[in-house]
């Protein structure tokens, strides 16, 4: 029996010293170099004592030894837990207890603080820094540079991802090497990477974006990252000319379109642009394109399935949409019942194949509820379905606004508003009100000289029949959002849950 995650995304670059890794200071990781970094690393886990089917959970700025960890994870057979490095320690707390992690890795800084949380929980603490120091580095310092890995087969887990936790527990998404691998493999194919492709990465390394889609498509194609800690719009400008492609967010496309020094011919030796994790304003797609002739390829998924649309490589890439179903990934929208809903109208985006994880992690309750007997996965957002296959988001199914027995659907306001002069972006939400059980309000982000309230009051007096009219515009400097971009709409309803009291 071989090891089906290692074999194909790590495994195949042995004694390759082609460059895998260009490093913030100037030096450059080949493909050979991780893979001895990772191997030391493999016999560190097994000699601290973790199993196959064992948990680490980590917690550092991202580096190329925090790259070189979930390899190792790969070929030991253990499950990486990767933690978002704004999480407090009453945070962390939960999801050491609830994985049962045998093993903790924090960032020498913060060691003081969590071994606590560690010890609370049974779990061994070990530190490493983003300069690849630490006492888990020391430990595998003088280990072997090769690692026999261990058999796995392709339905046994690999890695769990805590879903955002907005309503409710956040849940542990258990992720198997056959879903990693399936996704990487019909994400290289659908956006052409091969190994002459330098990857421009800026994402952060604890979610699937940036680990499992950016990190996972790039070892499957052999090719190399610039691998920027974080975002920061000037840096990467400075390291677009040499790139041929680049992943991120919304965010990241906005702050380089807001720099003079983000022109056309620093994005000469691109060929893609991929967007995802957050809705990219239409308008922002075109703004892009006028500016660098790149029109930007926006994608969907989520944690618990990878990758599930793209607009096409080749072919018509539309604003505002996420594509049609990638290949080997099923996809309907129905009714709250599971029943297909007419194409164009709107109802839950539900998904099945390869890419679906296995189920929540001790929530057996849980998952069965959010599978249909078919197989298919309920995703809680809410699509629609042109004539042609694409799909828009329209919302999560918890952010629709019902008032006064109407369905009201936030995007379909957002962008009447978005539309209007003097406004950066917006964020409708519902929030109670005595008549009308909630009742839909505008949170709006002003840019320039600002917007005219009642001007835009009069433009969606135009345009929107009058259950869907916002009874209140407020003004904000920003909107709340989480590390990947995604407007906290649950945190706007707190904060104006009294509005109408």
């Amino acid at each position: 029996m071989t090891n089906a995650l290692w074999d194909q995304l790590f495994g195949l670059h042995a004694g390759r010293e082609t460059p895998f890794l260009h490093l913030p200071d100037g030096t450059t990781l080949s493909h050979d170099a991780f893979l001895r970094l990772s191997a030391r690393f493999a016999h560190a886990l097994t000699e601290a004592g973790l199993a196959p089917g064992d948990r680490l959970a980590l917690q550092v700025e991202k580096s190329s030894e925090a790259l070189a960890v979930y390899a190792a994870c790969a070929a030991a057979g253990v499950i990486f837990l990767p933690l978002n490095t704004a999480y407090t320690a009453a945070e962390l707390d939960y999801f050491i207890g609830d994985s049962g992690a045998k093993l903790f890795l924090c960032d020498p800084a913060t060691a003081d603080t969590l071994r606590p949380v560690a010890e609370g929980h049974g779990a061994r603490l070990e530190t490493l820094g983003a300069d690849g120091a630490g006492s888990f580095a020391a430990l595998a310092q003088d280990r072997p540079e090769h690692f026999a890995p261990v058999p796995r087969a392709e339905d046994d887990l690999a890695a769990f991802l805590y879903t955002s936790g907005t309503t409710g527990r956040s849940k542990g998404a258990m992720l198997t090497a056959g879903n990693l691998l399936s996704n990487a493999e019909v994400l290289t194919e659908a956006w052409r990477f091969t190994s002459a492709d330098v990857l421009l990465h800026a994402l952060p390394i604890f979610h699937t974006h940036g680990l499992f889609v950016a990190t996972n498509v790039m070892l499957l194609a052999g090719g190399a990252m610039i691998f920027h800690p974080k975002f920061d719009a000037a840096a990467a400008v400075r390291d677009l000319p040499r790139a041929t492609a680049m992943m991120g967010v919304p965010t990241f496309y906005t702050r380089l379109l807001d720099r003079d020094d983000f022109t056309r011919e620093t994005c000469a030796g691109m060929r893609l642009f991929v967007s995802g994790s957050a809705p990219l304003l239409a308008e922002t797609h075109r703004r892009f394109e006028a500016r660098t002739g790149h029109r930007i390829l926006e994608r969907y998924g989520m944690t618990e399935t990878n990758m599930i649309t793209s607009n096409p490589y080749e072919g018509e890439r539309r604003p505002g949409t996420v594509g049609r179903p990638l290949p080997g990934v099923e996809t309907r929208i129905c009714d709250a019942e599971g029943r297909p809903v007419a194409r164009g109208e709107t109802g839950v985006i539900e998904v099945r194949g390869p890419n679906v994880f296995k189920g929540y992690w001790q929530m057996p309750e849980k998952t069965a509820e959010e599978f249909r007997a078919d197989g298919f996965f309920i995703t809680g957002d809410l699509a629609r379905e042109d004539a042609d296959g694409y799909v828009t988001i329209v919302g999560r199914a918890k952010d629709l606004i019902i008032s006064g027995g109407f369905n009201i659907y936030p995007k379909e306001i957002e962008e009447a508003i978005d539309a209007q002069p003097g406004v950066a972006e917006s964020a409708v939400i519902g929030v109670p009100h005595p008549d009308f059980g909630e009742t839909p309000v505008a949170v709006i982000v002003p840019e320039g000289a600002g917007p005219d309230l009642a001007q835009i009051e009069a433009a969606l007096r135009d345009a929107l029949a009058g259950f869907k009219q916002p009874r209140r515009l407020l003004l904000a400097e920003a909107l709340p959002r989480n590390t990947m971009g995604k407007v906290q709409k649950a945190e706007l309803r707190t904060r104006h849950a009294d509005l109408f009291a």
